[in-house]
């Protein structure tokens, strides 16, 4: 399956053909039929690839948990070496032995991989974050010479150094921002092997939840022509006149690595949703050597569809830089047409019409996986939150992987983009300019945040703190207005709502009329409102179980219920909406509990994405074109015949009724501000609920009385994956009854097996299960499970099965179609390199093999290294080389290759006093040479004899490689 792409020439590429429909996913859980919305973009969620000549870096990576104490430095030699660059000591060194070290690919959180501890921090989930070490080894074609290369981490949580081939090429202090690091004056290309390092330290702590630890998001290698546009370096946010007409202004910023300047031609090109080519603008410019510098464009297109929650149309925009009728470098954006306003009377208006935000604030975990999620579970979550009703996110607190973005602007969810920290310095500010410059042509972002709930937001200092990053944002991008989350200090003469264009609230209810009365034009939303507490399936708050009630009795000191929360939003026109705490549960921040709590109870869904009573509250207040109607709680409680059972109606009906085994046992008018309840007498049988709108039927809803559990059940949110070893996918697993209905008591262990495929996570929603969340069984939770599989790559089958005691086993299918993978740079096999040798001087005899070369005094030992011939020399044709090296492990148990990638002049190889190998033609040749199993420090002596007139030595790379099997 070919990739959707653009041939930006004269005409665009055809679409894919059609794939095969996804399974109609269905929420048959919580007495409700829900539809899940399908990915936009058919089977594959993945956004169009906006740079050719990128590749993933994902796979290879060796990884090691704890740090690695770099050696002491002893004697002059080693001291004077030590400040040089290229000399890294220790993991960061070229020549380290990482190869017992795991091998992991990224995405990669190693905090989820590890057992909650109770002495751990209790808001990172009670799980030990710690040290880390990653190694990477990349092979680089000669032909790459003279190109631009780049290496761009997504983000590593938390401080991050970097070595290249030996020296630090970056320090990093956040978490959440991607680091761009340049390759290119490192770069090794042919056989020699580039290596690269990082020290991962996450015990720093930016956040006040589960933050994750380890290279969490994607990491990408860039191959770029000496002329290029640098990463980000593309602004074209569309711009709407007064007059309603359209403009894009396009800025490029090229940069040239070459050492002459060059003319080069910049192409703006549009296309429309179907891909015809609307607009188009070209502009001149010559870049002089490393001198980046801007070209702008402007294209106008007439009269495009806009970009909306409920109709996300997006807009292909190509940006190429040519030479003559070469491409030199290429970008591929999707823009959206829309514009907004915040007026401070009657609330937020997204292209000319009102629009209440009904937001939800969520951090970036999820169960089984923490911080490392797929991009297709990225997607799936935008698509719960769509599915709830939801238009908007606020991304809490911090930079959101591009992914979530892509989602975002596929689907139509707004984005509140917010910044992590509240810090104007440098290194801060460099970060904030680094999102903005990311995320700046995205139609879902909406409103830039640069804080939550600092202490200084309500004194002169945070005025002027803000006042300058919110200038750092309108200097980037002066078409979003500039949030700030504040819960204090609104009041007070100097505060931070003096220098952003909207205030935002968090948690402020009793704050919005006198605020608005007080400054009737200043635009007002909530940022971060409800934080009620409850736990999925549960009914009854027992705080000595740490259990919360899933009614909406439990909001926080701080907050309110979901229904008082949005009550005092939907009754304000002046507040612009409101921004739920929040979508998802968390690994982290448990409160009101703390340990054996591990995650959080805020959310309208679990941790997995199952619904609680509040996601079916919220889309029948949320949801107005689509009858809504749900039924909570289930309708099993054997022991409490004639009891009154508390009942809620969740719906946007007008009116609703309620019958019991087919007698009318309540009926009322529906206050979509607070759902009808009604207390029922329990019996057996079936509960069903009507809901009618101007005298007419729209929805029903049946909770029934279930049986015992006999079997288990898998359900996929889509029955066919791309065969690409990357699709990823939550499998939901229940029990269901012997008439095959959900059974919602249901706690029992189960396990699974795969094949086709692997499991990467597991999660059930359970806030106080400690449970590993890697592995093969987890236990379902009140009647639910979820495992989180991803395909291996290849046509074939996925194939799920799960068994649990005393139940039938189930199996679950899933079609892995054909799908070319997404280009990777490739594995190099584990190797290391044997650089610097001790070098004897030329001589017309032979040297002694036992003699020692060389002595401790580096002006009077001369030096040699792989890659570089020596001589021809008058004084001789046979030179010495020598080297004490310790083989790596998998080596030193099972013996080696020594391989000498190319090596000039005759030669003798001896080792620990003994000749191994002899080359008895003096041509320039490869020689691999067979290394046996020993433990400890071994010393390599290689006498060469050169031809009379010619250099002699190695050529090439010498190099140590484990066995290959045969």
């Amino acid at each position: 399956m070919d990739r959707r792409a653009f041939l930006a020439t004269t005409a665009l590429a055809t679409a894919l053909p059609a794939l095969p429909a996804r399974a109609k996913a269905v929420d048959t859980y919580n007495g409700s039929d829900l539809p899940m919305p399908a990915p936009r973009d058919g089977l594959d969620p993945r956004p169009i690839p906006e740079e050719p000549g990128r590749l993933l870096l994902d796979r290879g990576w060796r990884f090691h948990l704890g740090d690695v104490p770099m050696p002491e430095i002893k004697g002059h030699q080693a001291t004077y070496e030590n400040a040089k660059a290229g000399a890294a000591h220790g993991a960061a060194a070229m020549t380290f032995d990482d190869s017992d070290w795991r091998e992991v690919t990224l995405p990669h959180d190693w905090a989820i991989e590890s057992a909650v501890d109770p002495q751990a921090n209790v808001s990172q989930g009670y799980r030990r974050r710690g040290i880390g070490w990653y190694r990477r080894t990349i092979r680089l074609d000669p032909a790459l010479k003279g190109k631009f290369l780049e290496i761009d981490f997504g983000a590593i949580a938390t401080n991050a150094t970097i070595w290249i081939n030996g020296t630090i090429v970056d320090r990093n202090w956040s978490g959440f921002n991607g680091i761009h690091v340049d390759l290119t004056p490192y770069a090794r290309f042919g056989d020699e092997l580039n290596t690269i390092a990082i020290r991962v330290d996450a015990e720093p702590m930016e956040g006040w939840w589960y933050e994750g630890a380890g290279i969490y998001r994607h990491v990408w290698l860039a191959v770029r022509e000496p002329v290029h546009i640098v990463t980000d370096g593309v602004h074209c946010d569309p711009r709407r006149a007064a007059d309603g007409s359209w403009s894009v202004p396009v800025t490029v910023t090229l940069n040239n690595i070459a050492t002459a300047a060059r003319k080069v031609r910049v192409n703006a090109s549009l296309a429309d949703p179907a891909r015809t080519f609307i607009a188009a603008a070209v502009a001149e410019i010559e870049v002089d050597p490393l001198q980046p510098i801007e070209a702008s464009l402007s294209l106008s297109p007439t009269d495009p569809k806009p970009w909306s929650p409920d109709s996300p149309t997006l807009y292909p925009l190509i940006v190429r830089i040519l030479d003559g009728e070469t491409v030199l470098d290429e970008r591929r954006i999707n823009i959206g047409f829309r514009w907004l306003d915040f007026d401070s009377r009657t609330g937020f208006h997204l292209n000319g019409q009102p629009l209440k935000i009904k937001g939800t604030c969520n951090h970036q975990d999820h169960a089984g996986v923490g911080t490392a999620i797929p991009d297709s579970l990225w997607d799936w979550r935008v698509r719960r939150l769509k599915a709830l009703g939801s238009n908007a996110i606020r991304v809490s607190h911090n930079a959101p992987p591009t992914e979530l973005l892509d989602a975002c602007d596929r689907h139509g969810l707004l984005v509140m983009n917010e910044n992590r920290q509240f810090n104007p310095s440098p290194d801060y500010m460099a970060q904030l300019e680094w999102l903005v410059r990311r995320d700046r042509n995205r139609p879902s972002v909406f409103m830039w945040s640069v804080f939550n709930e600092e202490p200084m937001q309500g004194s002169p200092q945070g005025y002027e703190m803000v006042r300058r990053m919110a200038a750092t944002v309108k200097a980037l991008d002066d078409s979003r207005p500039v949030t700030a989350a504040m819960n204090d200090g609104m009041f007070t003469p100097s505060n931070v709502s003096q220098a952003v264009d909207v205030v935002g609230f968090n948690y402020q209810i009793p704050q919005y009329d006198k605020y608005h009365a007080a400054f009737p034009d200043k635009p007002l939303t909530s940022s971060e409102d409800t934080s009620a507490f409850s736990t999925r399936g549960e009914w009854a708050t027992d705080k000595t179980r740490n259990i919360m009630t899933s009614y909406d009795d439990e909001g926080a000191p701080w907050g309110a219920t979901h229904n008082a929360a949005w009550k005092a939003i939907a009754e304000r026109p002046f507040v612009a909406g409101g921004f739920v705490w929040t979508g998802f549960d968390y690994h982290g921040e448990p409160t009101p509990f703390e340990w054996p709590s591990t995650s959080s109870f805020f959310g309208i869904m679990d941790i997995c994405g199952f619904p609680k009573l509040a996601f079916h509250q919220h889309r029948a207040q949320w949801i107005d074109d689509t009858p809504v109607l749900a039924l909570q709680p289930h309708w099993n409680w054997s022991g409490k015949e004639g009891q009154p059972i508390r009942v809620v109606a969740l719906t946007n009906a007008e009116r609703v009724t309620l019958l019991l085994n087919g007698e009318k046992v309540g009926e009322a008018v529906v206050d979509r501000l607070k759902q009808p309840e009604f207390q029922v007498p329990y019996a057996p049988g079936k509960l069903e609920a009507i809901g009618y709108r101007g005298g007419r039927e729209v929805s029903r809803a049946v909770i029934e009385t279930v049986g015992a559990p006999v079997k288990l059940r898998l359900t996929p949110d889509r029955r066919v994956m791309a065969g690409d070893g990357e699709d990823a996918q939550p499998i939901t697993v229940d029990a269901v009854d012997s008439r095959g209905r959900h059974v919602p008591l249901a706690n029992l262990p189960a396990s699974f097996t795969i094949e086709g495929g692997e499991i990467i996570g597991l999660g059930n929603g359970n806030p106080n299960d400690h449970d590993p969340e890697k592995g093969s069984a987890r236990r379902l939770f009140n009647g639910l499970a979820q495992v989180i599989v991803r395909v291996a790559a290849g046509r074939g089958k996925l194939v799920l099965r799960a068994t649990a005691p005393g139940l039938k086993p189930a199996t679950l299918t899933v079609d892995r179609i054909a799908a070319a993978p997404r280009a990777q740079v490739a594995n190099t096999r584990p190797e290391m390199l044997l650089s610097f040798w001790a070098r004897a001087p030329f001589t017309t005899t032979r040297p002694d093999p036992n003699a020692k070369i060389g002595s401790d005094d580096r002006y009077a030992t001369a030096r040699g290294r792989s890659g570089r011939l020596e001589g021809p020399s008058e004084a001789g044709r046979w030179n010495g080389y020598q080297m004490n090296f310790t083989p790596p492990a998998s080596v030193r148990r099972r013996g080696g290759v020594l391989t000498f990638t190319e090596l000039a002049g005759s030669a003798e190889i001896w080792l620990d006093g003994k000749k191994i190998a002899e080359k008895r033609d003096p041509a320039p040749a490869p020689l691999d040479v067979a290394l046996p199993a020993g433990q400890g420090e071994r010393s390599l002596v290689v006498l060469v004899e050169a031809e009379p007139g010619k250099a002699s030595g190695f050529g090439k790379m010498v190099v140590v490689r484990e066995k290959v099997d045969q």
